[in-house]
């Protein structure tokens, strides 16, 4: 099973929106796995043993694990480009 980090500022409202459309995406396209959510600022302690880091803030950091900028499940604006590298990623 495929484990996702979604991460915002206060680990709420924005990081909700999106967990909730990547399971979706997920579950579409039949690939298992465990969506949680953080603030940007607990990254670095629970980044380890997951694979793929997804935000809706702006994250410089490397992780050891591949990182997609996830604003477009907040803005609407590149969606599908987004569920593309997300897939990519998890496949």
């Amino acid at each position: 099973m495929k484990k996702v980090l979604v991460a915002c500022g206060g680990a709420v409202a924005t990081s909700t929106v999106a967990a909730n459309k990547i399971k979706d995406l997920l579950k579409e396209n039949n690939i298992p796995a465990d969506v949680s959510q953080c603030r940007v600022s607990e990254l670095s302690s629970k980044a380890q043993n997951v694979d793929l880091i997804v935000t809706t803030a702006k994250v410089d950091r490397d992780y050891g694990v591949p990182v997609i900028h996830g604003i477009a499940y907040i803005s609407g604006v590149g969606m599908e480009k987004t569920n593309q590298k997300i897939l990519d990623n998890l496949k």
